[in-house]
């Protein structure tokens, strides 16, 4: 039987690993910065705050160099939700286009997208600068992932094989389903019932969302 769906795109943090990589980078900085972006992180996802209102400041908060994102890699990679890696395997085994569409930081999300087999040309996250050192030096807060609409935006560009699914669990992923034929809220970390509200699938594990795209 064809898939249901020809491509996914899927979010990265608390849906394809369970870490929220600024939150993880925050904890780094000490309990007083930690709680505060986390709070930041909270509100962006629960569509309470504009992610863009938020984005820089995190950054500021944290300075991530060059060697937190390679520590947050391995993180990310410690931290993969079960079932992800063989759902996206199966998936592409049978003709699915997978991309990971992701407001996180691309230096610290490329070693996941590696463990699970999702070519670095197929991953569109965040880029960051660094000084000659390895130093955080900064963010462009007008990229278009470090915005609410900005993954609806890299999804019209890419133009991807239809019809399309958005797997992810915040107000962004629910934000692209204009550009989408279906968005399914993954719960399988974190339920953000606002978000819920506006899916038209509930997952709480990858095989839930392998039935999705995969019918029997």
């Amino acid at each position: 039987m064809a898939p249901r769906f020809r491509s996914v795109a899927l979010d990265v943090d608390s849906t394809l690993s369970a870490l929220e990589g600024i939150d993880w980078l925050a904890q780094r900085r000490g309990e007083a910065v930690a709680a505060h972006v986390e709070r930041l992180t909270r509100d962006a996802m629960d569509g309470k705050a504009m992610l863009d209102a938020v984005y820089a400041e995190r950054l500021a908060m944290v300075a991530p160099s060059r060697d937190d994102m390679a520590a947050l890699g391995e993180a990310y990679v410690a931290a993969l939700v079960p079932g992800a890696r063989e759902a996206i395997t199966s998936w592409q085994a049978a003709g699915v286009r997978v991309v990971l569409v992701s407001g996180g930081l691309r230096p610290g999300i490329e070693p996941l997208a590696s463990a699970v087999g999702v070519s670095h040309a197929d991953l569109h996250a965040a880029d960051l600068d660094f000084a000659p050192d390895g130093r955080y030096a900064g963010v462009d807060p007008r990229q278009p992932l470090a915005t609410p609409r900005g993954k609806a935006l890299v999804l019209r560009v890419l133009a991807l094989p239809r019809p399309l699914l958005v797997v992810g669990d915040g107000s962004t992923d629910a934000e692209a389903r204009t550009e989408a034929d279906a968005f399914c809220a993954f719960t399988g970390v974190v339920r953000r019932d606002a978000v819920v509200a506006r899916a038209d699938f509930v997952a709480d594990d990858f095989s839930a969302v392998t039935r999705l795209v995969l019918p029997t």
